[in-house]
């Protein structure tokens, strides 16, 4: 049952910016640290960034870490991922989801099993 719709991924060279968003059902994510994961091809999806309820507290992966901004308003029940210094590497379908603590950390697992449509970014070098 998808809860979350996620928009605003496209073609963009390396070293370009872009920003990502996630709409959420208030009703199945009120109040819960929210997260961004992506999945390139042949890989398994693995955690990006990460937001607690009140935006007070972020976690990124090492390898997005000065690069990546998550941020939230739940007025809008919306969370967002500032992408800057693109990367190649980056490509990837990205994911939202609510987060729990993981083996990888805090606030990096996904909380629920299913997944929105994702949305694609491509990084040309």
């Amino acid at each position: 049952q998808v809860q979350v719709v996620e928009s605003g991924g496209g073609l963009v060279q390396a070293g370009g910016s872009m920003r990502l968003s996630c709409a959420y059902s208030e009703r199945t994510f009120n109040h819960y640290a929210m997260g961004w994961f992506r999945q390139a091809p042949g890989k398994e999806r693995e955690f990006v960034a990460a937001i607690s309820w009140t935006g007070a507290t972020t976690y990124y992966a090492d390898s997005v870490k000065g690069r990546f901004t998550i941020s939230r308003d739940n007025a809008k029940n919306t969370v967002y991922l500032q992408m800057n210094s693109l990367k190649p590497e980056d490509t990837a379908v990205y994911y939202c989801n609510a987060v729990r603590a993981g083996p990888a950390g805090p606030m990096t697992s996904p909380l629920y099993d299913y997944w929105g449509q994702g949305t694609q970014v491509t990084v040309s070098s």
